[in-house]
């Protein structure tokens, strides 16, 4: 399974790095997500750091869903985890079997995102900037893919850059999920 090796950072001045996307990477495309994530009834999922989770993404022109699989992490000072993405046809549907299969409804939230993806030195990215209405804050998450774990701090490396181009540094850097900051602003 390819790792998505992805870094996430607070942004300190949203205005500056949304500029700095634009001028190097064009426009962005705005979409906003609607995830759920799954669990099983006792928490082993989340318990075993794995997750399971419907995406469905309303942009400008289409509406698309997409199921996802995370694994552990392979590396804790990123939280980069091995990822299985694939298209669904039918959001009820997927909701339905996943329903069916045991696992329940764990959180559900809503992202606004900016996405540029860019090929840079050979690589494929995804720069994605964040608002979560529940969360007082602006994020910026950059990806790329690395086939291995062999291949994953090459990849993170590469990810680095571009977050130093657009001003991002270590300080800024977070590993806390998305999941786990909607919880506790819900409490």
């Amino acid at each position: 399974m390819a790792i998505e090796a992805e870094l996430k950072a607070v942004v300190r001045d949203p205005e500056h790095v949304l500029a700095r996307l634009e001028e190097q990477y064009g426009p962005g495309r705005a979409e906003v997500y609607r995830d759920t994530y799954y669990d099983a009834p006792d928490g082993s999922l989340t318990g075993a750091d794995r997750e399971l989770r419907i995406r469905t993404v309303h942009g400008p022109d289409d509406t698309r869903t997409v199921l996802t699989y995370k694994g552990p992490r392979v590396d804790e000072a990123s939280g980069s985890k091995p990822e299985a993405e694939t298209r669904v046809a039918d959001a009820e549907a997927a909701h339905e079997i996943i329903s069916g299969l045991g696992f329940t409804p764990h959180i559900r939230f809503e992202k606004r995102c900016c996405n540029y993806a860019f090929t840079r030195d050979g690589r494929q990215f995804l720069a994605t900037l964040v608002r979560v209405p529940e969360l007082d804050a602006t994020f910026i998450e950059i990806e790329t893919i690395a086939l291995t774990a062999d291949g994953l701090e090459t990849a993170l490396d590469a990810v680095r850059a571009v977050l130093t181009d657009l001003g991002i540094g270590e300080h800024d850097l977070t590993t806390e999920q998305y999941t786990d900051a909607v919880a506790a602003a819900r409490t």
